[in-house]
């Protein structure tokens, strides 16, 4: 019985300096852990919207801003393209994490039903806030037609407008907007477009073509995220 009682104090003493030395090192991994989230921007891409202009209208204001731009045909479903695209150029940026988007739009979907009369901002807001943002992206599809023809030879040329928000969940407060209004014309129609002509591979390019190209362009004025 003697014999054991020095050995419990011998183990009670190893497992408190084990403690000791290993807590230390257990909070200062937490604390990394804080720093790297912190360093991370969580975004959530709000479904895109489609917006149509009203009867014997040609323009249409955005949802948001409320500023004007020329509308036209919409192909069913194109707004999921642009979000799509838009989506995967901000993976570009460094210190992102893009919130999965079947989880946005549930959460959406949910807020959208509960607050039907709140404009579109606080709704994406409130989203938004669910789900731990700290930036949300608000996007509005004005125009997507379709080429008609092939790619050297087109009837009608692709024709798309778009505008894009990124939003601080926070306060509201718009942190960039992007707008991109473009119909494809050859260089005989104008020869300004040569550059843009070029970009599209000397071709008459399809709307997904020329969407990817618009967000591409735009985002050339954003510089990206700091925390």
């Amino acid at each position: 019985m003697q014999n054991i009682l020095p050995i419990k104090k011998i183990v009670c003493a190893v497992l408190l300096l084990g403690f000791f030395i290993l807590a230390p090192l257990t909070l200062q991994a937490q604390d990394e852990a804080k720093i790297v989230d912190k360093n991370v921007t969580r975004i959530a891409v709000m479904p895109f919207q489609t917006v149509v202009p009203e009867e014997d209208s040609s323009t249409v204001q955005c949802p948001i801003c409320g500023s004007v731009n020329s509308s036209g045909a919409i192909v069913k479903g194109s707004e999921k393209i642009l979000e799509g695209i838009v989506t995967d150029k901000l993976r570009d940026f460094k210190g992102v994490e893009i919130i999965p988007q079947e989880r946005v739009a549930g959460v959406y979907r949910r807020v959208s039903a509960d607050f039907l009369k709140q404009p579109l901002l606080q709704v994406f807001q409130k989203a938004a806030s669910e789900l731990h943002a700290d930036v949300m992206v608000a996007g509005f599809l004005y125009r997507y037609r379709e080429r008609v023809g092939y790619d050297y030879s087109a009837e009608r040329p692709a024709a798309v407008a778009f505008e894009i928000h990124l939003i601080a969940v926070k306060d509201g407060s718009t942190i960039w907007r992007g707008i991109f209004d473009k119909t494809q014309k050859s260089l005989m129609e104008d020869v300004f477009q040569v550059s843009s002509f070029f970009k599209g591979g000397a071709k008459w390019v399809t709307a997904r073509q020329l969407t990817k190209l618009g967000v591409d362009d735009v985002f050339k004025t954003f510089s990206g995220f700091e925390r």
